[in-house]
């Protein structure tokens, strides 16, 4: 099997007196889309934030395209976050920046490419997430959540990434909008080659486009596998999580499609 494209080992994460992370291990393996849930505090979206540098834990290795995070120059860094995007919950959008230099803000933080090109490249991101023209010039505060989340997706694969970080991209959209981006999710994968990282609370979106699940519990991975997997795992909050009405209702209408 070909080494993961993510690998975490004895991962460790601390705020003052509470642990987060205590020893924590997670393989991704490229060209999945994986999908991380756990309970309320269990640090799902603290562990994406680790993966991509911008916090320091206490103990344990990350790897990232081979490289050991912890370990690398700024040079080294720089590079690395050009082979990943981020789309943090909402889009996280500038809000003193139109939809359109949204997108250009990491080519021009990155890339040096004339401004008619910058334009041209964040024009065709925005197309591909579904976004209309008319809404390229538009501020985020003008958007609906959808098609703001539907910008931070475009500026999450302005680089053309291999890896794509999506925290609760679903997350406030009413059933059919979740459901749409679920699809885009799917489709920019296949399209792009993408590896996808998604820490998320949804049901439908696990059953509807997810390869594997890493369930977060008692500060680590308790488990990771197939849908199917879960069903079989035997602990209070996976059994409850996977189990339930809710689990049983995304079920249902997964098979009804």
């Amino acid at each position: 099997m070909d080494d993961p494209i993510i690998s975490v080992r004895g991962l460790v994460t601390r705020f003052g007196t509470q642990t987060v992370h205590d020893g924590l291990d997670i393989d991704v393996r490229q060209g999945e889309i994986i999908g991380v849930v756990g309970g309320s505090g269990t640090g799902k979206s603290v562990l994406l934030r680790a993966i991509v540098g911008l916090l320091n834990p206490q103990a344990g290795q990350i790897r990232v395209f081979g490289q050991s995070i912890g370990d690398t120059s700024d040079e080294e860094h720089v590079q690395l976050r050009r082979r990943w995007g981020v789309m943090f919950q909402d889009g996280a959008l500038f809000s003193s920046l139109s939809v359109q230099q949204n997108i250009e803000a990491p080519m021009r933080e990155l890339l040096d490419i004339a401004p008619d090109t910058r334009a041209a490249l964040s024009a065709i991101k925005l197309r591909m997430v579904g976004l209309p023209e008319n809404a390229f010039s538009k501020m985020p505060s003008e958007l609906s959540g959808g098609m703001r989340k539907r910008a931070g997706f475009a500026r999450a694969i302005a680089l053309d990434p291999e890896i794509v970080f999506l925290d609760e991209p679903t997350a406030g959209l009413d059933p059919i909008g979740a459901a749409a981006f679920d699809a885009l999710i799917a489709q920019l994968r296949a399209a792009l080659g993408l590896t996808v990282f998604l820490v998320t609370h949804d049901l439908d979106t696990l059953h509807a486009i997810c390869d594997r699940i890493a369930v977060l519990a008692e500060k680590r991975v308790l488990v990771t596998g197939t849908m199917a997997d879960m069903q079989n795992v035997d602990h209070p909050w996976v059994q409850a999580y996977f189990n339930g009405p809710r689990a049983r209702a995304a079920l249902a209408q997964k098979d009804a499609v």
